[in-house]
């Protein structure tokens, strides 16, 4: 028995579309129910000078086809036509059903649960349009798995986050776009002939906490090496969204294991304040949760938390629901769970623009810097 996936095709929108953001016009999709997607609507304008779409395809595997198919909206193509299936054994088959040769292509695939299978979708479908003579291959990351091995750790450990990379660059792949990787370094565990772009999701979440009345706004980073993250994100709270005396606090945590934090200190003052918690994930939420419980004892009026990537693992949901969190705001580079769904605290945001603009840029010849100036 096959599991087929078939891409929809869909009709060209016009180059303005409603969206929501600062510069990007990174938006949501209006939705009543909290834990999906939805926005205070505006406009963005894709320039007006586009450039020829038809040498670009953009193709996806099975592990969020909805984002996939919203970025080709954006860029105004229609999704590619493939099939990624399995067989009865497991082992994954792709077929491709339109002719790519000489042309630039673009697949959309993170790399989130069940994650061996959809890396290895991503490494079959950047193998089959290699063989079938693609000019270009741009593997589109949202979530980039294996991205917490980027170190030995221990003794005869490997450093999967670069096995990954060589695994895409063997299968012939030409470039890489990822939103918030989890170190800056994993950008070098490719080689030069494979640059990457490594888009900061924090600019979808800052136009998110820049519509709501915030008192005496803080941001906090998690631990030490968010540190620089956190700085951004404040940056641009005060430059895009115009928000004066935002703070900057940080959380000093002791892990006894993976998943697991002992004792945590706090710099900074926080008392009387609306803290946001920044990071890059939110995997089974326990030290997010522990965070706002230690934000919430010395003092903070309201606990907001923003991450680009939410894959709410295990107990994740009832972990936020328990918690002293009032808002946890994530991007919508994996699918929500479906033990997310329902869940009042939990508000995923569209990052198809962002992706959108950076495929049209990179199509283009065009800065992807600058869409974050």
């Amino acid at each position: 028995m096959f599991h087929r996936l078939r891409a929809s095709v869909r009709p060209h929108l016009p180059y303005a579309v409603t969206a929501m953001g600062v510069g990007l016009g990174m938006g949501l999709v209006t939705s009543n129910r909290p834990s999906e997607l939805s926005s205070v609507p505006s406009t963005i304008i894709v320039p007006e000078k586009q450039p020829k779409m038809n040498g670009l395809k953009i193709f996806s595997g099975n592990a969020n086809s909805p984002l996939a198919s919203k970025v080709a909206e954006l860029v105004g193509v229609n999704l590619g036509k493939i099939t990624v299936e399995r067989f009865a054994d497991g082992e994954v088959n792709v077929m491709v059903h339109e002719n790519v040769r000489g042309k630039d292509v673009y697949i959309i695939q993170p790399t989130c649960v069940p994650v061996n299978e959809n890396l290895m979708e991503l490494l079959l479908m950047v193998s089959t349009m290699r063989r079938a003579s693609a000019r270009r291959i741009t593997a589109v990351i949202p979530y980039y798995g294996y991205a917490r091995q980027d170190r030995k750790m221990a003794a005869r450990v490997p450093i999967s986050a670069a096995d990954v990379a060589r695994l895409l660059e063997a299968m012939g792949v030409d470039r890489v776009i990822a939103v918030d990787l989890h170190c800056g370094q994993i950008q070098g565990f490719f080689g030069p002939r494979v640059p990457v772009d490594n888009l900061d999701g924090g600019l979808v979440g800052v136009s998110h906490f820049g519509n709501m009345e915030l008192v005496n706004p803080v941001v906090v980073s998690p631990d030490a090496g968010g540190v620089a993250r956190a700085k951004k994100f404040r940056e641009w709270l005060v430059g895009k969204e115009g928000i004066e005396n935002v703070g900057l606090a940080m959380i000093i945590k002791q892990r006894v294991r993976a998943n697991e934090v002992g004792s945590m200190d706090l710099v900074g003052n926080v008392s009387g304040s609306d803290c946001i918690i920044v990071d890059d994930m939110i995997d089974t939420a326990g030290t997010l949760c522990k965070a706002a419980q230690h934000l919430a004892d010395h003092g903070a009026r309201n606990v907001y938390a923003f991450a680009s990537h939410g894959l709410f693992n295990g107990p994740a949901s009832e972990r936020i629901k328990a918690s002293a969190l009032k808002q946890v705001v994530v991007v919508n580079t994996t699918p929500l769970p479906a033990s997310c769904v329902g869940n009042e605290k939990i508000k995923q945001l569209d990052v198809a623009p962002l992706l959108a603009s950076a495929i049209l840029n990179i199509h283009g010849k065009k800065s992807v810097s600058q869409l974050f100036n």
